[in-house]
């Protein structure tokens, strides 16, 4: 059934999609968020990479008043903890997965689909990508944190392993602090992943330079998972 899937703005390449990013925006935002971003990757028309940009659901988030907005998972404290609602982070995970399986049923490979999110965003992919049952392409973080570390390290899968992982954040970030970045890497880098760690002199944003660096970095991933299929 169609409603058991999020609404997604979704951006189709010229030929016949043979690999999938599926992109999650930030607090706030929607699915239209990075639709821009897409020919700032430069990406050849041979690649066939169709991008899924999925609108979070609307809920009331606490540091906001409780007002209610599109959210990955309720924020219930700003402090540098980042105190969050984890079911509904968990919540968003398994929609990510419903998402993944959707890609699979159209073709795709599982080794052909990367998980990117930018700022809350990231935190959900973070989950959704180190603990899931199959191997997937990559993941992109944007900006973001990990926000559920106990959970990922008892719940990661050894089929992404070798994941491949690639960060970025900006150095003047006053949303996310480059701090949270940095704790992220040496995480990762303490369960035995191999992030390719990447810094700016921005704010909580994207940068042009940014973008064709990922670009160019999506490019070689599902090069070399085809090369391999």
């Amino acid at each position: 059934m169609s409603d058991q899937y999020l609404p997604c703005v979704t951006v189709e390449p010229k030929n016949d999609a043979d690999a999938c990013v599926i992109w999650l925006h930030g607090l706030g935002a929607d699915g239209h968020d990075f639709e821009a971003a897409v020919p700032m990757l430069n990406l050849p028309e041979s690649a066939a990479v169709r991008f899924i940009f999925p609108h979070a659901p609307v809920r009331p988030v606490t540091i906001n008043n409780g007002w209610p907005m599109r959210a990955w998972y309720d924020i219930l404290e700003m402090d540098i903890e980042r105190k969050i609602d984890e079911p509904s982070l968990l919540e968003s995970v398994e929609q990510v997965n419903r998402l993944i399986a959707r890609e699979i049923e159209r073709g795709i490979a599982p080794e052909r689909i990367i998980l990117a999110g930018f700022s809350q965003g990231g935190a959900v992919v973070y989950h959704a990508a180190l603990c899931h049952p199959q191997p997937l392409g990559g993941l992109i973080v944007l900006s973001t944190y990990m926000a559920t570390i106990p959970r990922i390290r008892q719940e990661r899968q050894a089929v992404n392993a070798e994941l491949p992982i690639w960060l970025a954040h900006g150095m003047m970030d006053d949303v996310v602090p480059f701090s949270l970045g940095e704790q992220a890497v040496v995480e990762l880098e303490h369960l035995n992943y191999k992030p390719e760690w990447h810094t700016y002199p921005i704010a909580h944003e994207v940068s042009v330079e940014e973008l064709a660096e990922l670009g160019h970095w999506i490019q070689q991933v599902l090069e070399f998972k085809e090369s391999f299929a």
